[in-house]
């Protein structure tokens, strides 16, 4: 079972690739045409689309014009590989493995599109908003009680700070997509992880952020997308729930 989740999420990752490349472009379906080279429009064979192994193969350039294939495709596959096996490690073959499995390629996408183009397209937040609520009614992970307030808190809570942001500089500082996202991740997750994901992203995201004031030399004016470290934030409490709740009640036992 391993073996074949491993396979699968490598074959749905190089699905994904397909949805970060063409999601973003008006007018454009994410089925056809078939998987060619963005450079020469070169339509790829059978043996030139196994994920990961065609890279390899291929040596990471085009058959036909010879451009490099950029990392992005091996590195989705392989990280879509890797959740799946270790969601299945977490949850067994449930439907818990299912929900998450498409929670997480949704995360996937959303990382790759944000860091690219500062975006959270509409068109997986949104619906994934409800397919988090209605699928906590199966759920033995979350209620709907727990689902519903975690839309409500993950929307509300990020766009207090946004608007406290917007009110204290006049500039904004997050946007619309963010706010969807987190509500999405309340969805799926339930409110309880809320406390968690905010801070860790926030964590995070203040880290790389201060890395690239350094870097780029605009200081305040510099800008990170923040939807990646908010996909981390949940896709680690997913994955590290247990460790990360015994880790917050030792911390509370050594506090007394």
């Amino acid at each position: 079972m391993t073996i074949f989740s491993l396979l699968l999420g490598a074959i749905v990752g190089s699905f994904l690739n397909v949805v970060i490349l063409r999601l973003p472009k008006e007018d454009t379906s994410i089925v056809f045409p078939g998987s060619h080279c963005p450079h020469c429009g070169h339509q790829l064979s059978w043996w030139e689309n196994i994920p990961l192994l065609s890279y390899l193969l291929l040596r990471g350039r085009c058959r036909s014009c010879h451009e490099r294939i950029s990392w992005q495709y091996p590195l989705v596959e392989a990280a879509m590989a890797i959740f799946s096996a270790l969601l299945l490690h977490r949850f067994g073959v449930n439907i818990e493995y299912c929900l998450m499995f498409l929670f997480f390629a949704a995360l996937l996408v959303i990382i790759f599109i944000d860091i690219h183009h500062q975006i959270i397209p509409d068109r997986i937040s949104l619906p994934g908003i409800l397919l988090g609520f209605a699928t906590s009614w199966f759920s033995d992970q979350i209620t709907w009680q727990q689902s519903g307030l975690g839309i409500f808190l993950g929307g509300g809570v990020l766009y207090l700070v946004a608007f406290g942001y917007f009110a204290l500089t006049k500039r904004e500082g997050m946007g619309g997509g963010d706010i969807k996202l987190l509500a999405m991740i309340g969805a799926f997750l339930g409110w309880q992880s809320l406390l968690y994901i905010v801070f860790a992203s926030s964590l995070f995201g203040s880290l790389v952020g201060i890395l690239a004031i350094l870097r780029q030399g605009q200081g305040g004016k510099t800008r990170i997308p923040f939807g990646p470290f908010l996909a981390f934030g949940a896709m680690t409490w997913v994955l590290f729930q247990d460790q990360i709740l015994s880790l917050w009640h030792l911390y509370l036992g050594l506090a007394r």
